[in-house]
């Protein structure tokens, strides 16, 4: 049977076998429970943001509507890869047919990429609020906000749709078993019994123009922040400005160190616990600490949760203030 198991269809293979994350089988319960109160924790705490992006017209401003953007995408980017995670921890090896696999490398693919790019577009917002502030209005105004958020998903569906391409066109000889707990790109490309050189080539290329592109961006605005922090007057105003912005870099640091490690290399990774475990910092603790990175010293946020739970009270403090 241990046999069958590392042996694939010699005429093609049909179906591939996730082999999840490695854990005893006494510990597997606990893990499970873990995760999926992860899952369910991540999905509750986006959806609360959106929701509040949404229903409260003081947020309907840039910052939040990428944040909202950014909320939408990981509740869709933690449901791609949960499933088959918490399915191995569960039963064990998971069996997942081919097109199946190819839709979820197509899916994920497309919320990384598009990840990177909203990242990068947050914090060209923080760069114009905090450098020029004044043209700001005119700047990040609605119609350029949505065009970049825009741009970002459809970016990233375009560069998911070359590599779940490149990787479609390989043939599956057998074995058929992914040492992984979904189907990426690094252990689709170990398993092909075909030449992959030209695949590899398209992946490392796309790699350093989505991530070290837009991670250039991103440098680029925190540097110029840095500078404008730096020669503020009074501290109260350093510390304001630089409070805007430390929760994104912080976000920006983990996303771009683990995913820059793992997909900027041309040759094919073998898929070891230690791959399996950054792929688990960036597919689940991330998007689970991500909501709370943002909103555990953001004023608005918390005065519009206020106002959410205590509905009474958010109305008669508001008529407070008018009549004041």
């Amino acid at each position: 049977m241990e046999r069958a198991l590392y042996l694939g269809n010699v005429s093609g293979v049909q179906e591939f076998i996730l082999l999840g994350l490695s854990a005893r089988q006494g510990v597997r319960v606990v893990v499970f429970a873990v995760f999926l109160t992860l899952y369910l924790l991540t999905l509750l705490e986006n959806a609360l943001i959106v929701f509040l992006v949404c229903s409260h017209t003081e947020l309907h401003k840039p910052m939040y509507f990428f944040l909202g953007n950014l909320s939408c995408l990981e509740m869709c980017y933690v449901s791609v890869t949960m499933p088959s995670l918490l399915a191995g921890l569960w039963t064990g090896p998971c069996h997942v047919p081919l097109p199946a696999c190819l839709i979820q490398l197509f899916l994920f693919v497309s919320l990384i990429c598009t990840e990177c790019t909203l990242l990068a577009s947050m914090a060209c917002d923080r760069y114009v609020a905090i450098c020029r502030p004044l043209h700001y209005p005119l700047l990040m105004r609605p119609q350029v906000c949505l065009g970049l958020a825009g741009t970002s998903w459809l970016g990233g569906l375009l560069v998911s749709v070359v590599k779940t391409a490149c990787i479609t066109s390989l043939s599956y000889c057998g074995p058929n078993v992914l040492n992984h707990f979904f189907c990426d790109v690094s252990p689709l490309l170990n398993l092909s019994c075909t030449h992959v050189a030209l695949t590899e080539l398209v992946d490392f290329l796309l790699a350093i123009v989505i991530f070290c592109g837009t991670l250039l961006v991103a440098l680029a605005s925190y540097s110029a922040i840095g500078v404008t922090v730096l020669h503020m007057p009074s501290a109260a105003a350093r510390r304001k400005a630089f409070s805007t912005c430390a929760s994104h870099l912080v976000v920006v640091g983990i996303f771009y160190s683990v995913a820059l490690f793992m997909y900027s290399c041309p040759s094919r990774v073998e898929s070891t616990n230690l791959h399996k475990l950054l792929s688990v910092i960036y597919t689940v603790v991330t998007p689970a600490c991500s909501p709370v990175v943002y909103c555990l010293r953001n004023r608005g946020v918390h005065a519009a949760l206020r106002r959410t739970l205590h509905p009474r009270k958010g109305s008669s403090a508001r008529t407070d203030i008018s009549r004041s």
